[in-house]
This record gives C-alpha cells, sequence and structure tokens, in this order.
C-alpha cells in the first residue's frame, strides 16, 4: 500500500513512460515508406503503424470521424489531396520547418504538403520518333500523330491534374480543342495503366504515350519490362507558356490526430535531407527541398523546368477539367 501511495504522490515521474507512436494512413505500397519510417524511428524512438488503404480513404476518416487513430495520410496526386481536405478530416499544420516545402507545392490553407515530385512526360519510341518531334503538350494534338498515341484512361487522376493544368494556361476553349486532337490522334482506346502504353509503343502499337517519372525507374528494375523501357526515352514537354507538368506526393494531419505532437515530428521529418533523399530514390521521384540530390538513374533521365502553376490552382480546377474531358468522351 505505500508504495502505491508513493507512486501516486511521484506520478508520471514514478511511472514507465508510454512510448510515442504515429498512425499513418497510406496509398503508398507499405514497402515504398518503409524505409522512411525505420529511419525516422531509429532517429526518435517513436513507434510508426501504417495502414495501407488503397480505396475509400475519405470514407474511411468521415465514418471514424473523431475517433479515428489515423495521426498522417500519405498519399499521391494533388487530386487525392485535395479530395481529404475538401471532405473536412484534415487540420492545418504551421510550422516553420516545413518552410523549406515551395509554395506552389503546399495547398494554400497549410492543409497538404507535398514531399517529392513527378513528371508527367511523353514516353517516345527511340527510332520511330525524332529528337525535337514532340516537344510541348500542345503537340500531342498536332494531326501528324494520328493513329500515334497511347495512353491510360484520361478520366485517370493523372491526365485530370494534367488536363486541370492546361486549362489554367489556355482556357476553357482551347482545352476542349485540344483535348478533341489527342482523341483524334489515339492509335487505341485508352485503357490500362503507364506501363502498359510503354509496352504498346514496343510492341508497334503506337509510337508516344503519356506517362510519369518513376514508371521508368519500376521498368528497369522487372526484368520483363526492361526490355519495354529499352525501347523508349523519356521527353520532358513544356506548356507553350510554361514549363513541364508536375504531380506529387504529399502528406496532410488528420482533424482527429491523436498524436500530434508526435505526428509533427514525423512531418518534419519527412523534409529533412535525409528522409528527402530515402524517399526521392525508394520512388524514382524528385526532391522537393532545394539541395537534396536527386538519384543517379533520375539525373540521367535529364534536367527539365518544372511550370510554376501552383497545385492548389490545378486541385480547384480539376472538376472542370473532368468535364470538359467527357464532353470529349476522349475515353470513348
Amino acid at each position: 500500500m505505500r508504495q502505491l501511495i508513493l507512486a501516486s504522490l511521484l506520478g508520471a515521474t514514478a511511472m514507465p513512460a508510454l512510448a510515442e507512436e504515429v498512425n499513418v494512413y497510406s496509398h503508398r505500397q507499405p514497402e515504398l515508406i518503409q524505409p522512411l519510417f525505420d529511419a525516422f524511428t531509429k532517429e526518435t524512438g517513436i513507434t510508426v503503424n501504417t495502414a495501407f488503404v488503397d480505396k475509400g480513404m475519405v470514407e474511411r476518416l468521415q465514418a471514424e470521424g473523431d475517433r479515428s487513430p489515423a495521426d498522417l495520410v500519405l498519399t499521391v496526386d494533388v487530386a487525392r489531396l485535395g479530395e481529404v481536405k475538401d471532405a473536412g478530416v484534415t487540420q492545418a499544420v504551421e510550422d516553420e520547418m516545413l518552410d523549406v516545402i515551395p509554395a506552389d507545392l503546399r495547398d494554400k490553407d497549410n492543409q497538404w504538403f507535398a514531399l517529392t515530385t513527378r513528371a508527367r512526360i511523353v514516353y517516345a519510341h527511340n527510332e520511330r520518333v525524332a529528337d525535337g518531334d514532340v516537344t510541348t503538350y500542345e503537340d500531342l494534338a498536332d494531326p501528324k500523330w494520328k493513329g500515334r498515341i497511347c495512353t491510360r484512361s484520361f478520366t485517370n487522376d493523372y491526365n485530370v491534374a494534367l488536363t486541370a493544368a492546361f486549362l489554367a494556361h489556355h482556357g476553357e476553349e482551347e482545352t476542349l480543342t485540344w483535348l478533341q486532337g489527342i482523341k483524334d490522334n489515339l492509335a487505341k482506346r485508352p485503357e490500362g495503366g503507364d506501363r502498359d502504353q510503354v509496352k504498346s509503343i514496343w510492341a508497334g502499337e503506337c509510337d508516344i504515350s503519356l506517362g510519369n517519372t518513376y514508371y521508368m525507374g519500376a521498368m528497369l528494375k522487372d526484368d520483363e519490362q526492361k526490355e519495354w523501357a529499352d525501347s523508349v526515352r523519356i521527353v520532358f514537354p513544356t506548356f507553350e507558356d510554361g514549363g513541364t507538368h508536375v504531380n506529387v506526393s504529399g502528406v496532410a494531419m488528420t482533424k482527429s490526430a491523436p498524436n500530434r505532437d508526435a505526428a509533427l515530428k514525423l512531418m518534419e521529418f519527412l523534409v529533412s535531407d535525409e528522409a528527402q533523399k530515402i524517399y526521392a530514390e525508394t520512388n524514382n521521384e524528385f526532391p522537393v527541398k532545394e539541395g537534396v540530390e536527386k538519384s543517379e538513374l533520375v539525373a540521367s533521365w535529364g534536367e527539365f523546368t518544372a511550370d510554376d502553376l501552383a497545385l492548389s490552382e490545378i486541385s480547384d480546377l480539376r472538376p472542370k477539367a473532368l468535364d470538359l474531358i467527357e464532353q470529349v468522351n476522349l475515353d470513348g
């Protein structure tokens, strides 16, 4: 009894401290982010628990409400980041250490932050497409590409974001014309993913396709797909009045965040030099923090100037962009 009274009087100093932890809901495959979390735990002693949520993340967070165990959301594409913000399941984060992320790569209300970027580029056949044949996104609507373009569905998040960026640069009428031009130039109906389009180029079904840069890294690591990758090269197109379209992987803090302090430490770690290098190399993406070197493979793809259009603006224009894609019935 005396021991119990003493422990009570001493409070927390007499009891073992509870281990800190962070709970993360992730759209990214566990193997792509585990090296980051292992490094964070080694440095801080904070455990990271990850739940891979491929679909229905917003619905899950809404259903859980204030009882949600999730502290952070890790996801890809500005569309998904915009969705969690619009659903009201995130909170603003004000932190000086996150200011290293460029303003155009974070939400204007500080509800989400980019961690890496990827470019939406053109995969071009090494022999059937000459250097300089395609230099801009506008070129994709040129009749010279009739029957020569492959793409995944244009209602996919990646292509909707690209269309939203085109809309921001050119307005509704020109965007409709551009989308119709791409549809007229398709070699076949849109289907599959970005890597499937490269396979189609290798098979001679088309000559160019749209894709994200990191898929090149993924294909080169696959014994079967390496042959597809070796048949093409990466071209960094630009908008006529801008740069190369980029999208992001990013993080947001949930509204409930039961372990807010530990979650903030993880967010700060994710923009450290160490984490930026690990994340970019593991996923074949570009660091968002200035001064962090790209991986040797990513650097070998060449230099480009990223479009300076704010991702928040692209996110806001996504509904209209999707409407225009459906008007043209590009996937039909």
